[in-house]
């Protein structure tokens, strides 16, 4: 994907609505698409949880050396992430990761939360695929005795 090309008709841009834990090992996110449908995904660690809500809080000071290690590399081969694309693949939630620079590159097949967390401090769009999108479950409303 280019950086100024159109995202793919098959995705939908999302945005992180909200996002915490399930217990003490397992993180839950909750992402929704501009027309209030949503993607539920679980089954990442709480650390990651913590890096995403760091990096949506702008707080980029303390990051695992990784995230460092990547953008080193980032800048010695000249790329620039663009966007992530989320998909099922067997069962399993993956990913794509579009860079644009010297040259076009898509690291393929990758953990969802991963790219999440990559799109996240790198403020990049995150796309999900059309079919993983649903409606969102009715809340139910709590009546108030008089």
């Amino acid at each position: 994907m280019k950086i100024d090309e159109q995202p793919d008709e098959d995705y939908e841009v999302v945005k992180i609505d909200k996002i915490g834990v399930v217990d003490q090992l397992t993180g839950i996110m909750i992402l929704k698409s501009m027309d209030g449908k949503e993607f539920h995904i679980t089954a990442f660690s709480s650390e990651v949880v913590g890096h995403i809500m760091n990096f949506i809080d702008g707080q980029r000071q303390t990051i695992p050396t990784i995230y460092n290690m990547f953008e080193q590399i980032c800048e010695e081969n000249e790329l620039v992430l663009v966007s992530v694309k989320i998909y099922e693949s067997g069962g399993i939630f993956r990913a794509n990761l579009y860079f644009t620079g010297k040259k076009e590159v898509v690291l393929r097949n990758y953990r969802a939360s991963d790219a999440i967390t990559l799109a996240t401090f790198y403020s990049v769009p995150i796309l999900v695929r059309k079919n993983l999108l649903k409606e969102p479950e009715p809340q139910p409303v709590e009546s108030s005795k008089k």
